[in-house]
């Protein structure tokens, strides 16, 4: 990715994606609900990684309602 902060808080978003991780990344393995990217910029998509923290903070807002 392009940029190393979250689209959504502005945070680092601490993607390992494009790095000799031998583990990867948390992002390869976790599932994205569809709705978190509809919130993104348009300029940011495909460009910016989302964070663990908003992925996990919108999941949980998701079970509230």
């Amino acid at each position: 990715m392009a940029n190393t902060h979250c689209p959504l808080c502005g945070e680092e978003n601490k993607c390992m994606v494009d790095k000799t991780e031998p583990s990867g990344c948390w992002c390869t393995i976790e599932e994205f609900p569809k709705g978190i990217f509809e919130l993104i910029p348009e300029e940011s998509i495909r460009k910016h990684c989302i964070c663990q923290n908003c992925v996990t903070k919108y999941k949980e807002e998701m079970q509230k309602n």
